[in-house]
């Protein structure tokens, strides 16, 4: 698919190749250097660097209380505090970045970690606890829709899938908003959504239905927070095969007056050997669009499900 508008993420600089470690060295990302980089704008940030920390630099950590941790440095800067000058620093770059489409955090980081951040004990002994990275924390409580990962998970094949798919989704999210929400919109991008979103949730799918079906000008504002709340949720597991399964089903569904016996029984069969894990899911898809370019059927011509992101970042190879 062609992304209809320039999509941009936030990053931490490091995982760009910036030597902004504390090293001087960095945690370059090739998924994001040499393969997101050419669908996607990145806006990086280094937060150290940013609240005036050079390189090379102390090294700081996590330290006291895993829910409301201080910010302070190591051993060889074991005076240093920077707790405050961070939190200030995570509000104003949240405010300031509500038009980014999802953010990728530099794993373990004090202040950019997204989960899993050692906190040790005001004297540096460990306690066997793990926190937020302060930045992090700030960012994600600013912006709670927003889709976000970190370096090591985007390894794995599924988070990385699921990552960019609900990258791309919220900004269609945001495109629409942009435009002036309508009813007809909320409609629409529903509409388009209903099979990515049933391959995800089939229960969120079934009552986020009614929800836009009963959506008036009147309420359209509360409808669409909780609409959107609940479809961003929704999407932050990745599909497993059986509710892929079910999803191919439901669309083979469509097809049931212009197969013949045959072709039928060839695609059930396909879909449930992808249910077995004898074949990949790009197989009862590739299958499905050609029946769907050969029949041209209305409801599902513009369906997401079916190219949710841009193919060259094979992100469906494996699955």
């Amino acid at each position: 698919m062609e992304l209809p508008h320039p999509i941009q993420i936030g990053i931490s600089a490091c995982l760009l190749g910036d030597p902004v470690r504390y090293d001087g060295g960095h945690k370059r990302l090739p998924f994001a250097t040499d393969e997101l980089s050419r669908h996607f704008d990145f806006v990086k940030v280094c937060p150290e660097q940013a609240i005036g920390m050079g390189v090379p630099r102390p090294t700081i950590r996590l330290v006291g209380d895993p829910e409301n941790p201080r910010l302070q440095g190591s051993k060889e800067g074991a005076d240093l505090d920077v707790t405050e000058k961070m939190q200030v620093f995570a509000s104003d770059t949240a405010a300031k970045l509500g038009h980014i489409s999802g953010y990728i955090f530099c794993a373990k980081s004090p202040s950019c970690g997204m989960e899993r951040v050692p906190v040790v004990s005001e004297t540096g002994q460990g306690l066997g606890k793990v926190g937020v990275g302060i930045y992090a924390r700030k960012l994600m409580e600013a912006l709670p829709l927003l889709p976000v990962e970190e370096n090591g998970r985007l390894n794995d094949l599924p988070l990385r899938e699921n990552f960019v798919l609900r990258v791309i989704a919220y900004s269609r999210w945001q495109a629409i908003q942009a435009e002036g929400l309508t009813v007809a919109a909320l409609q629409e991008f529903h509409r388009r959504h209903k099979f990515l979103l049933l391959a995800h949730n089939h229960s969120v799918c079934g009552e986020l239905g009614p929800l836009v079906a009963d959506t008036l000008s009147d309420n359209l504002e509360k409808s669409a927070d909780e609409y959107i709340r609940r479809f961003m949720d929704a999407l932050k597991k990745p599909a497993n095969p059986k509710n892929h399964r079910n999803t191919l089903m439901h669309i083979q569904g469509f097809f049931k007056d212009h197969l013949e016996k045959d072709d039928r029984a060839q695609l059930s069969k396909v879909i449930e050997d992808y249910s077995n894990g004898l074949l990949p899911l790009l197989v009862p898809l590739e299958m499905l669009a050609m029946f769907l370019k050969k029949y041209q059927v209305d409801y599902l011509l513009d369906q997401y499900y079916f190219d949710p992101y841009p193919r060259d970042l094979k992100l469906r190879v494996g699955l």
